[in-house]
């Protein structure tokens, strides 16, 4: 099993798929590397797809104090040079957003892109952020699992929806184990001197942060491309895979044009 060794010398594992144009999943709270297991088999013959696990989640070292997001970009940057790719489209899925912003504006030489998939990547906005508070406050007034995933699909496909909260317990940190998630954040200034290619990718119906919040995120990080996909929740790439995964294919099209289509 391959391991990466991130900067404080934390194991980290990952897996890598396919050839071609790399890029490289980072998972949310609640996932790990397998979480992609609907993206992997859809891009591998057109790309070299990396899936990894943050500390504290599925096969990584998970014997720390505590987990503290603020070195989750270390970790990705490990596994981009293990793997052996020049650089790759960095694709984050809620807080793992945020880390995979951090690490391509930490080594922009290595990122081809970043997806923000459902978050604002952790941006340091005032008027962003006070956007993102008052979603927060309305989304924590829900069941967790409701906030994920829709009802109509919990109700139609109740394997998948057990699976998804089974994800959850191969890892040992926890979304309240977590530390520093809102710390560090870049500004839109420097985001935008990155000069990085950015996509913002999430459903219309996404519970946790409304489809209003990131379309301003989206206007205020000038040039960068909006895919809003209607009727898809917050975990658009586990209930829709195929609109997740055709929303992420046209911007990795973008970034990497030429590239043979499916």
């Amino acid at each position: 099993m391959p391991f990466a060794t991130s900067q404080d010398g934390t194991r980290i594992y990952y897996e890598q798929h396919g050839a071609g144009p790399a890029v490289l999943f980072v998972h949310g709270s609640g996932g790990h590397h397998a979480a992609w297991w609907q993206q992997v088999p859809a891009l591998a013959d057109r790309y070299t797809v990396i899936t990894l696990d943050l500390r504290g989640f599925g096969r990584s070292d998970s014997g720390m104090d505590e987990f503290d997001s603020r070195v989750f970009p270390d970790d990705i940057l490990a596994v981009l040079e293990a793997s052996g790719v020049d650089k790759a489209v960095l694709v984050g899925q809620s807080i793992g957003a945020a880390a995979a912003l951090k690490a391509a504006l930490r080594s922009p030489e290595r990122s081809a892109g970043v997806v923000l998939g459902h978050s604002l990547g952790g941006i340091s906005d005032d008027e962003l952020a006070a956007l993102v508070r008052a979603d927060r406050a309305e989304a924590e007034k829900l069941p967790v699992l409701d906030r994920l995933l829709t009802p109509a699909f919990r109700a139609t496909d109740p394997a998948k929806t057990f699976l998804f909260r089974q994800m959850g317990t191969f890892n040992t940190a926890t979304m309240a184990d977590l530390r520093n998630l809102n710390a560090d954040g870049p500004s839109v200034q420097a985001v935008l001197e990155a000069g990085l290619p950015i996509c913002f990718l999430a459903g219309e119906l996404d519970a946790v942060l409304r489809a209003d919040t990131v379309r301003a995120a989206a206007k205020r990080v000038s040039g960068s491309v909006l895919e809003l996909v209607p009727d898809a929740p917050h975990s658009m790439y586990w209930e829709a895979p195929e609109l997740f995964n055709a929303a992420l294919e046209r911007f990795l099209r973008h970034v990497y044009p030429g590239t043979v289509t499916s």
